[in-house]
């Protein structure tokens, strides 16, 4: 194998598969896998870490499958549509818009092979649409997993779109009622009395703001997932697909025990709506009051519990968490320095009432 020449420099090997260029002293490596000649410079002037990378490049030139070096960005993005087959229609109606712009709008053509794409090929491809920091980063995240499939089956060494980060989003602010509100809202959907569902969407509305729990949650429940001795209730939260149960509070008891009693035996379930999406809508209009959500009367649970002095790590179970607290901490850090307060309160000079004395045997 001869020595590479340049008009600028010369390429001196000094070593197997290896060349320092002259005029800057980086170094490139020139190696043949499976046939197959590859020149690549080794990004570096040093030694020692030239070598290590010759060596991690001959490791992965040597996983490539060389019988899939010509399968093209719009062959892989049909084996990925039929991949995301088994997902929710909102996901799949998203990732194949994201796979047709992939299709008609790549910088090289949708007939590139995957293995020539390069970083600035994604970029190139992100930078076509003028959308928010989220749909980027929806359409980021899809390219990664289609490029990341070709690395898992051996078609390039490494994914051209793993180093782009994904845009930092802004916490949003999200308005929450105060209790009086939220009474207001309730009384207000009681009170529409040629609404039929008046009445059911009133105590849906209720039993979130006083379980704390979602829509979602909230649907679901039947009548078997209450157990009126260990006065506590089994729920489900869909989002981290994981059980959990809650007290049943005092404020919440007598809600449920009215529905109870005027439930048909033939129905397990709790409610017979699956939101109140509408109800809280013109509730809110008619008041005058900001659009709150379910979630809206779910945040107020938690906001009222941080301010009656009720443990964090507490509330972090009863939403179902496993961080400890952490999540509430952060997304509720407005309400912490009343917590903080309250406690700080506690501590005094006063004696533990608790406790051995001091020199007690």
């Amino acid at each position: 194998m001869g020595t590479p020449q340049s008009t600028c420099g010369t390429f001196q090997k000094v070593g197997e598969c290896l060349y320092r260029y002259s005029s800057n002293g980086v170094y490139y490596a020139r190696i043949k896998c499976r046939g197959k000649e590859i020149r690549q410079s080794l990004r570096t002037t040093d030694a020692a870490l030239a070598k290590r990378n010759l060596a991690i490049l001959r490791n992965q030139q040597e996983q490539i499958d060389r019988s899939k070096g010509k399968l093209t960005l719009a062959e892989l993005c049909e084996t990925y549509r039929k991949t995301i087959q088994h997902q929710k229609p909102k996901t799949i109606e998203r990732k194949t818009l994201i796979l047709e712009r992939l299709k008609n709008d790549w910088p090289t053509g949708p007939h590139v092979q995957v293995s020539k794409i390069k970083p600035s090929d994604v970029k190139l491809w992100l930078s076509r649409y003028p959308f928010g920091p989220v749909s980027r980063n929806l359409h980021l995240a899809c390219i990664k997993e289609i490029l990341q499939m070709a690395v898992d089956d051996s078609v390039m060494p490494a994914s051209p779109a793993a180093n782009i980060k994904a845009v930092k989003l802004e916490r949003p602010i999200r308005k929450t009622p105060r209790f009086h509100e939220f009474k207001a809202i309730l009384a207000d959907i009681r009170a529409q009395k040629f609404n039929p569902d008046a009445a059911e969407s009133a105590d849906f509305v209720q039993f979130i703001g006083y379980a704390g729990l979602g829509q979602a949650e909230t649907s679901a429940l039947s009548w078997s997932d209450i157990d009126w001795q260990r006065e506590q209730i089994v729920t489900f939260r869909h989002k981290t697909k994981s059980g959990f149960a809650i007290p049943l509070y005092p404020q919440l008891r007598p809600l449920l025990e009215r529905r109870h009693a005027k439930r048909s035996p033939s129905d397990d379930r709790v409610f017979g709506t699956l939101n109140a999406k509408k109800a809280i809508a013109a509730a809110c209009r008619r008041l005058g009051l900001p659009a709150y959500s379910h979630r809206s009367f779910r945040r107020m649970f938690i906001t009222r519990a941080i301010e009656r002095g009720v443990d964090v790590k507490v509330i972090a179970e009863w939403q179902g968490h496993k961080d400890g607290g952490k999540l509430i901490l952060g997304t509720y850090s407005h309400v912490n320095p009343l917590h903080s307060q309250r406690m700080a309160k506690l501590m005094t000079m006063e004696e533990d009432s608790e406790g051995p004395k001091p020199g007690a045997s």
